[in-house]
């Protein structure tokens, strides 16, 4: 009865390579092996490095009576003075995938038993013909939804979906992906699947993705969400464009003021809309001017419409120095910046759901937080979990810093609810945060 086959893993012939190659090779320990990548002059038979053969790799030492001294392609070398003592005895890698399976050769008997090629299963053979669109001449293959899976369209066949925003602006979804979604699911399934993706689908239940999405939102695992993306054509004030463009975490392409004439479109609020500088916030507004009760407050609020329409008038200079063959790229620099662009904005779902964090909350520009509101209802039917658990979790949660737990510790225990910080800004935002506790 012959020996069994010798086989090593990768990982045992590394271990063990130091000594058993020499002994089952017949070689002397001053030989070795070459098995790393093709040198000039040394033949078409270099293997690979051992290092980049996968978990798979069977390493097998064999006499072929037909091997080929200066190895067969896929076949490693024999190097050292005593290469020419190793005759006829090779290795072969043997992987279950990849470009080194080479055919079995006739197998002798040697003083350690008979060697057998490994029993690799064979790779499936391509019939398909080849596509006509195929550069590479390589089969495209094509998958259809498993047996009773219907497909549907997330936006119903809509080639665009527009909410309106102040007097001349807009926010209008243009595409999603995944865009097409087995009946009854939404683009929540691509966070689960991608989610799920180390260990196969898993757990498919509605409430089970439900109950995996809200995790990892809670819980800041963020790159499945990335999966999501949305593309928006948007109309905005370049006031609030130069805001926006501070997300740089997305794709944009805005409209150009050197290749093309700019919109006559201007942003003006109505004097009712007219905003105080905030007391405690340097960079926001605060509450309106008071039209009935105070004459100069009424006043000043007609005084800055009237600014904003002597502004805009300029653009008609803009136009009439660009007939004249000023360059375009020059003219604009006139122009105010409650001017109208527009620009194409893709993002994926994880920076848009930061972008609206931002953006929706109370102490953001009261113009930027309605595009952002407009974008928030647009998205909402597309990923309605997602969207939940964003709302709970982010949008109307509290996030406390240590010393405020540190106050409530001491509010608990009878004491004191005051922040230990001497900074006014911050005293004041645990003030708000305790309000909104009920304390």
């Amino acid at each position: 009865m012959s020996e069994p086959p010798i086989k090593y893993g990768k990982n045992e012939f590394k271990q063990r390579a130091s000594t058993k190659k020499y002994e089952m090779a017949g070689l002397a320990k001053a030989d070795t092996l070459h098995t790393g990548p093709r040198l000039p002059g040394r033949g078409a038979g270099c293997g690979r490095q051992l290092g980049s053969v996968n978990k798979k790799t069977e390493i097998y030492f064999h006499s072929s009576a037909n091997f080929d001294k200066t190895g067969g392609r896929g076949q490693p070398q024999p190097r050292g003075k005593n290469s020419a003592e190793f005759g006829s005895k090779a290795v072969r890698l043997n992987r279950y995938h990849g470009s080194m399976n080479a055919p079995a050769s006739t197998h002798s008997t040697t003083g350690f038993g008979t060697l057998e090629p490994a029993s690799v299963p064979p790779k499936p053979a391509i019939t398909e013909a080849p596509s006509p669109d195929s550069a590479s001449g390589r089969p495209v293959h094509r998958f259809s939804p498993e047996a009773g899976v219907t497909m549907i369209d997330l936006m119903e066949g809509d080639t665009r979906r527009q909410i309106n925003c102040l007097d001349h602006g807009f926010v209008a979804l243009l595409d999603v992906m995944p865009r097409m979604v087995p009946r009854g699911q939404t683009a929540d399934q691509a966070i689960v699947q991608s989610a799920r993706v180390s260990y196969g689908a898993g757990t498919k239940k509605v409430n089970e993705d439900r109950g995996l999405i809200r995790y990892l939102l809670r819980h800041r695992h963020t790159t499945p969400f990335e999966m999501v993306e949305f593309k928006f054509h948007v109309a905005m004030p370049i006031f609030i464009a130069r805001q926006w463009i501070r997300h740089r975490t997305a794709n944009v392409n805005e409209y150009s003021g050197r290749y093309s004439v700019m919109p006559d479109r201007f942003y003006r609020p109505t004097v009712e809309q007219v905003r105080k500088q905030s007391k405690n916030n340097r960079q926001g507004g605060g509450e309106t001017f008071d039209l009935a009760a105070d004459v100069s407050e009424k006043s000043t609020a007609e005084a800055f419409v009237s600014f904003l329409e002597e502004s805009e008038r300029l653009y008609e200079k803009y136009i009439s120095l660009t007939n004249q063959g000023v360059s375009r790229e020059l003219a604009r620099i006139g122009l105010p910046v409650s001017l109208y662009t527009e620009w194409y904005w893709k993002i994926d779902l994880h920076n848009l759901l930061r972008f609206l964090s931002l953006r929706m909350d109370s102490h953001a520009q009261e113009e930027i937080q309605v595009f952002a509101r407009a974008m928030f209802d647009l998205i909402r039917p597309m990923v309605p979990v997602t969207i939940e658990a964003f709302t709970d979790y982010e949008q109307n949660a509290l996030h406390l810093s240590k010393l405020e737990i540190e106050a409530l510790q001491t509010m608990a225990k009878g004491g004191s609810p005051e922040l230990q910080s001497d900074n006014k800004r911050e005293q004041a935002e645990w003030q708000e945060k305790r309000t909104k506790l009920g304390f």
